[in-house]
């Protein structure tokens, strides 16, 4: 329990990005991540746990999104920690505890 909260200090305390998806006809929450540099650390994360397609769905979503920076704040070893399948859960409660149905 102590890592999770650890983690979600690390990233409460870091930089984050809105990212946010309001229209059909715009690119997904997902796209515009991939996109970004600074969230390619994301990126990997939405997909270690599956939730891709979800992003990519109808919204609108906005989504905190922590950049690079908060990932590379985490204790060592933390974030390869959660990047394995065996913590796909966890991971997924993490991540999504960074969305908002909605726009802002």
């Amino acid at each position: 329990m102590s890592k999770f909260l650890s983690f979600s200090l690390a990233l409460g305390l870091m930089v984050s990005v809105m990212v946010s998806c309001t229209t059909p006809n715009t690119k997904t929450i997902v796209d515009q991540a991939v996109e970004n540099t600074d969230l390619s650390t994301l990126v990997a994360a939405i997909q270690a746990a599956g939730l891709s397609e979800t992003l990519s769905g109808e919204g609108p979503f906005t989504v905190f999104a922590p950049t690079n920076a908060a990932f590379e704040a985490l204790p060592e070893g933390l974030l390869e920690t959660l990047l394995k399948p065996e913590s796909k859960e966890l991971l997924t409660s993490i991540l999504t505890y960074h969305v908002v149905a909605g726009k802002n």
